[in-house]
């Protein structure tokens, strides 16, 4: 073959994955290669990756219907946080444990999610063309609004209330004795003495992911998509683009409802008030890293942007800061979430409304 056309090819290649990606994968890779030669153990960071990528997984994924539907990025993700957080801190009020209580919290979740989702859902479709936008007040109001319910609602359980009044949650709340790790420990495979797999973690993903696969290739998802590539055209066949529309958000919140207990279960605490304001970035941010584009995301973007991003943040710490003697792991954090985000929005391509 002429080399001036593997050349071409390669640029293209690069032109369309994206010099940033292609700089962070390069840089994960480094870091793992680095890792023995700083003292790092490499089977103790794979682990740490592969927590934090099951405890993240299934809020990324719920970026996948809303951008589908084209509604763009779900920067208001907190909408179903808040969910997962309501059906969490009913579990516990209820006193359910272990398995019981994890999957309690999801059916207790359930009915929350549905309901923010679908006013999440019709608030959007009444401002077409700046969803991004309003969504990131949707979620700043939110969680702002649940700071105050967090004080007032009747929870009596010692382990969440503050101990000096009786009442108001606590910032932060332990799982120990409910359900943390019950997913994480599910199955786990322990090889050696720092090694072990995070086994129900990464199948509950993997079944989160095989549900969301299915559903974009139902008849509804397939309109969905269709809504979100071109309105016009969906119109034309008898799609209705409000509906498809306030499906995907829906779907999108109930995920991230679902996510945000996944992750609780792994991290061991509940964390209220302030807590879930900026948690939709590392998600957008993951699904970026992983080539989706503000109009278009796939499972496959879901895990390579969700390991790639994971790897950032566990591998830095433990590298960068034993070759620098300082903690540069939160600012690389912010870097790379928000240049991800920069770079996706620049490269946004206009959609016939």
């Amino acid at each position: 073959m002429n080399t001036g056309i593997i050349f071409k090819k390669i640029a293209a290649f690069i032109t369309d994955f994206g010099w940033p990606r292609l700089i962070i994968f390069f840089f994960v890779v480094l870091l793992f290669i680095a890792a023995p030669f700083v003292g790092v153990r490499a089977d103790t960071s794979l682990m740490n990756v592969l927590v934090r990528f099951g405890q993240n997984g299934v809020m990324v994924l719920a970026m996948v219907p809303m951008m589908q539907a084209g509604a763009g990025l779900n920067f208001g993700l907190p909408a179903g946080i808040i969910a997962g957080l309501l059906g969490s801190t009913l579990s516990m009020e209820f006193r359910l444990t272990g398995g019981l209580g994890f999957f309690a919290a999801v059916l207790f979740t359930l009915p929350f999610a549905l309901l923010f989702g679908w006013l999440y859902g019709m608030l959007l479709n009444k401002v077409k063309g700046e969803e991004m936008t309003i969504a990131m007040y949707v979620g700043f109001s939110i969680v702002t609004f649940m700071a105050i319910l967090w004080l007032i609602l009747p929870y009596t359980n010692p382990t969440m209330v503050w101990g000096y009044t009786g009442q108001g949650l606590r910032t932060t709340i332990t799982l120990e004795g409910y359900w943390t790790k019950v997913l994480n420990d599910f199955l786990a495979i322990k090889i050696g003495s720092y090694f072990e797999f995070p086994t129900g973690t990464l199948l509950f993903f993997a079944a989160a992911a095989f549900i969301m696969w299915l559903f974009m290739r139902s008849r509804t998802g397939t309109a969905l998509t269709a809504v979100g590539s071109n309105p016009v055209f969906a119109r034309a066949g008898g799609v209705s683009s409000d509906r498809m529309r306030l499906t995907g958000v829906i779907v999108s919140t109930v995920y991230g409802a679902v996510g945000i207990l996944v992750y609780q279960q792994s991290f061991g605490f509940i964390q209220v008030y302030q807590a879930p304001i900026y948690m939709a970035f590392p998600a957008v941010a993951a699904i970026l890293l992983g080539g989706a584009s503000v109009n278009k995301a796939s499972i496959l973007n879901v895990v390579a942007g969700t390991f790639l991003f994971q790897s950032i943040l566990t591998m830095t710490p433990s590298v960068i800061n034993n070759i620098l003697q300082t903690d540069m792991s939160e600012v690389i954090r912010i870097l790379i979430s928000n240049g991800m985000i920069i770079y996706a929005l620049t490269r946004k391509t206009k959609v016939t409304k």
